[in-house]
């Protein structure tokens, strides 16, 4: 892996990736591919941003916990018996084992190196043979606790304490997804996570990417939601957590599978006119939606290196479709559409990032169709530069 010393000039840079989306251009490439950037990165974005970590229905009941992974931190997320959802380190206080893996119910986590034992809500409950050990309090050596918010039916958290909230800079971002009722969408839990080797940007930028959709996506499984019929908020409001774009359909109740219609219930909630659109939700840097009438892909992209990231991919659908007794036949169908638009990408991502390596790699121009790239850049850019402030004071 590279390492480029980062400076004001790169930083300065970046303005330019946040003009009107006909004069802007894309981010550096070293912001993609450059280890001391990644560092950089962990701290000024992962350290203090809300970070999507899963549904809340993965730990509905007191015991019930899974875990989790992003930028070098591992993760619980558990159901206290108080009924109290919690977020808190894996890593045990005593020798950095993980004290949990995969997912379950559990009456406390006991690492499996030594037999510390935490309760539920993080607080060491026993540590054997300590009673020799000078100074010893075993509250000083609880999990380390952090804070946590639910989002529309996903599970936020932040190892900033003092962060804002998130809900109420997502206000914009909730009236755009209000007729699908996420919270009560349902839902399994992913089986499995991807890991991908390219830079979560990357992926995060092709799933937001409209421009895209009549060129790599071309045939009966796309053909229906045109680029020229993609639309972006005009203010979203500059303490905005995310954005959206919504795109237009060439009839109403399209979904991707090959009748190029809703199989599934559609969202009861959804008006005419929005069942006459698809909307693509992101809440960065972690959360990403695209939305059908019938049914809203997930990704929760967990970023674990400089060109690497992990995802959770899950599918939700209106609280009645399960009933269907073709509902896992009609899932199928989707499945199989999904599967080959998600290649073409998966594909893209990989050869975009071998592409940014490249010492011709551009600073590229945007098309009106990419005004979600913009949007993005424009959460971004702050947060690196008010970051790279705080390093520049520190060096004095």
């Amino acid at each position: 892996m590279t390492s480029i010393p980062l400076d004001d000039a790169l930083f300065d840079a970046m303005e330019t990736s946040i003009l009107p989306t006909e004069e802007a251009e894309s981010l550096p490439p070293l912001c993609y591919t450059d280890a001391a950037f990644y560092e950089f990165e962990k701290k000024a974005i992962f350290s203090k941003e809300w970070l999507c970590v899963g549904r809340e229905s993965w730990a509905a009941n007191p015991g019930d916990y899974f875990t989790s992974f992003i930028a070098d931190e591992p993760l619980i997320v558990a159901r206290g018996r108080d009924g109290v959802l919690r977020a808190m380190s894996s890593v045990c206080q005593h020798r950095a084992m993980l004290v949990a893996e995969g997912s379950g119910k559990a009456r406390a986590f006991v690492c499996p190196y030594h037999h510390w034992t935490y309760a539920l809500d993080g607080t060491l409950a026993a540590a054997p043979a300590m009673e020799r050990s000078c100074r010893f309090h075993k509250e000083d050596f609880n999990l380390p606790v952090f804070a946590l918010e639910i989002w529309e039916g996903f599970v936020f958290i932040n190892f900033d304490r003092e962060a804002p909230p998130l809900a109420p800079r997502l206000v914009k971002v909730s009236e755009v997804l209000r007729g699908y009722d996420l919270p009560n969408a349902q839902g399994d839990k992913p089986a499995e996570e991807q890991r991908y080797p390219w830079n979560w940007k990357v992926m995060f930028e092709n799933n937001n990417d409209g421009y895209h959709a009549s060129k790599l996506h071309q045939g009966p499984l796309h053909d229906f939601i045109p680029s020229e019929l993609a639309e972006f908020p005009d203010d979203l409001g500059e303490d905005t957590a995310g954005y959206y774009r919504t795109n237009r359909t060439l009839h109403p109740d399209a979904a991707f599978n090959a009748t190029q219609r809703a199989v599934l219930p559609v969202f009861p909630d959804l008006t005419a006119d929005e069942r006459h659109r698809m909307v693509f939700a992101n809440v960065p840097p972690t959360l990403s939606l695209v939305m059908t009438v019938d049914s809203v892909i997930y990704l929760i992209l967990r970023a674990d290196g400089p060109e690497s990231h992990r995802v959770d991919q899950g599918v939700l659908t209106a609280p009645r479709a399960k009933a269907d007794p073709a509902y896992h036949q009609k899932m199928a169908m989707g499945f199989l559409a999904a599967t080959e638009i998600i290649d073409q990408d998966l594909h893209v991502d990989e050869m975009v990032q071998v592409g940014l390596r490249s010492r011709f790699a551009p600073r590229g121009r945007y098309s009106w169709q990419e005004g979600a790239q913009r949007l993005f850049n424009t959460w971004l850019v702050p947060r690196y530069r008010k970051a790279w402030g705080e390093v520049e004071v520190g060096k004095r």
